[in-house]
């Protein structure tokens, strides 16, 4: 059987990662984090993380590639 997830899944991962690494850095405040690519290349936290940053209307980086240009050349 294939089991159709909920409309809000992906915030609700994307949440439960942040309150996960919340937490560890709160029970260790020395706590460094190296490793973070696995959890953040996740195509559902890279989607949720899109949704945010373009609905919030983020402004461009120190490459002055805004969210207009990104998706006039490479669509969402």
């Amino acid at each position: 059987m294939n089991a159709v997830k909920p409309a809000n899944y992906a915030k609700a991962k994307a949440r439960q990662l942040q309150n996960a690494l919340y937490l560890a850095a709160k029970g260790n405040p020395r706590r460094r984090f190296h490793a973070l690519y696995d959890k953040v290349h996740r195509g559902d936290i890279l989607w949720e993380a899109w949704k945010r940053v373009k609905t919030n209307g983020g402004s461009g980086g120190v490459d002055g590639i805004t969210i207009d240009y990104i998706v006039k050349e490479y669509g969402e």
